[in-house]
């Protein structure tokens, strides 16, 4: 199953080489295709980061106890 952090290392080289490629076909110039490509991938990035942080996004799970079925039962000692 994909998560949101496989998706997003995905797009980050999507986005800096595809927004650049689209803006350099328009007739952007190539040193100005490039920095706008990675703002939008540094965007990413942050977001990834502080937007959706990694320990903010998991919920805290339950943990199982096992309970002894007799309160009386012992552990015996290996003596």
């Amino acid at each position: 199953m994909t998560q949101y952090y496989d998706l997003l290392l995905g797009l980050i080289p999507l986005a800096l080489g595809g927004i650049t490629t689209v803006l350099a076909t328009v007739g952007v110039s190539l040193t100005l295709a490039v920095p706008i490509a990675a703002s939008v991938a540094v965007a990413l990035i942050g977001h990834g980061m502080f937007v959706r942080a990694p320990g903010a996004s998991a919920t805290p799970q339950p943990t199982s106890q096992t309970v002894n079925a007799t309160p009386d039962s012992q552990i015996n000692s290996a003596d």
